[in-house]
């Protein structure tokens, strides 16, 4: 199994260094605060997510819920507002179903550009 523990050769969608998702709660597959991913990571986690109450829900009503805490995982539940590595799969459905959280693109990482376009992942930027 090979791990790329060098986070300076991670790029995002943007084309540029990825940057960290969240590391309060300590989210992605490495639970290092990257949306990084390996061929072990079945979920492909690399969306960083800014998760919404529509999200929220609709994950949840498909059998992921990410809002109740997980204290043996130390895993706190998230909140609307909360930063998190989603699977691309999930994002891409919710987007089909009109509930996509926003994204970080400079936290998202370059392999969600094998599962959609960047121009999608641009519509739900949230720019601060």
């Amino acid at each position: 199994m090979y791990y790329n523990i060098n986070k300076e050769n991670e790029f995002n969608v943007l084309g540029t260094l990825l940057k960290p998702c969240c590391v309060n709660p300590a989210t992605g597959y490495f639970r290092d605060g990257f949306c990084r991913t390996i061929q072990e990571d079945s979920g492909t986690h690399v969306v960083c997510a800014i998760v919404t109450k529509d999200f929220l829900d609709y994950t949840k009503s498909r059998g992921n819920n990410l809002s109740t805490p997980i204290p043996h995982w130390q895993f706190p539940g998230l909140k609307v507002g909360s930063k998190w590595c989603l699977c691309i799969s999930r994002w891409l459905e919710a987007e089909h179903a009109g509930k996509a959280p926003f994204v970080d693109l400079e936290a998202t990482h370059k392999k969600a550009l094998d599962y959609t376009t960047l121009g999608l992942l641009q519509k739900y930027e949230l720019v601060i």
